[in-house]
């Protein structure tokens, strides 16, 4: 499991584009992505030397086939983006992503659940699927979807992942009423420590933001907008033609 010392590293450094690319989950999962769209975001992935593509379930085994190789890891969305599918539905999502190669996987918490206060509930759903990540040497990056809580629920939401085993707790889908914002990663960062990761996503399209949110204590950044990030801090137009 090569990546789980990734998921403790707080605050690394973004000197030049190459460090910003490492903390970049290149993500496509637009419901009209196309073939040609998931093909396009693995070469530049592999190009840039981002940390991981990050696309929806059904582009898995294609990434797996375009990254084979190259240190690009495949990620996945579970219980994406409502978050509010059956325990075992999330469940079986989660086995055949895995089935299929993804080796990390953001899964939505179940958001009503947790402002319920049903915290046995949220808790064992996020023991199950971090204990089958971990069986199966991937990680579990749980998002906690920080526009709908209020800071007492993100702090609890945090603490549950905490306490289940999680690896990282993430902002935001990116399809609900806001995305990541600086204070919540402190926030996130403040309740975590160094136990977890923090994943910082939703709106983030410029190296200004990337920084200030790594600077926030974010360790992984969710973006659609990677290469125009990377370009912004010195990466040439295409590395491999």
């Amino acid at each position: 499991m090569s990546q789980m010392t990734f998921a403790t590293t707080t605050s690394p450094l973004v000197r030049d584009w190459h460090e910003a690319a490492r903390l970049i989950d290149h993500t496509l999962l637009k419901a009209d992505a196309t073939r040609e769209q998931v093909l396009k975001i693995c070469r530049e992935a592999i190009d840039y030397g981002f940390f991981s593509v990050m696309v929806n379930p059904a582009n898995i085994a294609l990434c797996v086939s375009q990254v084979r190789g190259s240190k690009v890891v495949v990620g996945t969305v579970i219980g994406f983006p409502l978050g509010a599918n059956t325990s075992i539905t999330k469940l079986a999502e989660a086995a055949d992503a895995l089935r299929l190669g993804a080796r990390e996987l953001d899964m939505v918490i179940n958001v009503g659940a947790l402002k319920a206060g049903e915290r046995d509930l949220v808790g064992t759903e996020i023991r199950s699927l971090a204990a089958l990540c971990h069986q199966n040497g991937a990680l579990l990056k749980v998002i906690i979807e920080t526009a709908l809580l209020t800071d007492p629920e993100k702090i609890l939401a945090c603490q549950l992942c905490v306490d289940a085993g999680a690896d990282f707790v993430k902002t935001s889908t990116g399809f609900s009423t806001a995305g990541a914002k600086i204070a919540d990663v402190q926030l996130m960062r403040g309740v975590v420590g160094d136990k977890l990761g923090v994943k910082a996503a939703g709106g983030i399209r410029t190296a200004a933001d990337l920084k200030a949110m790594v600077e926030a204590g974010a360790n992984r950044v969710g973006a659609s907008a990677s290469v125009g990030i990377v370009r912004e801090l010195g990466a040439p137009e295409m590395i491999n033609k």
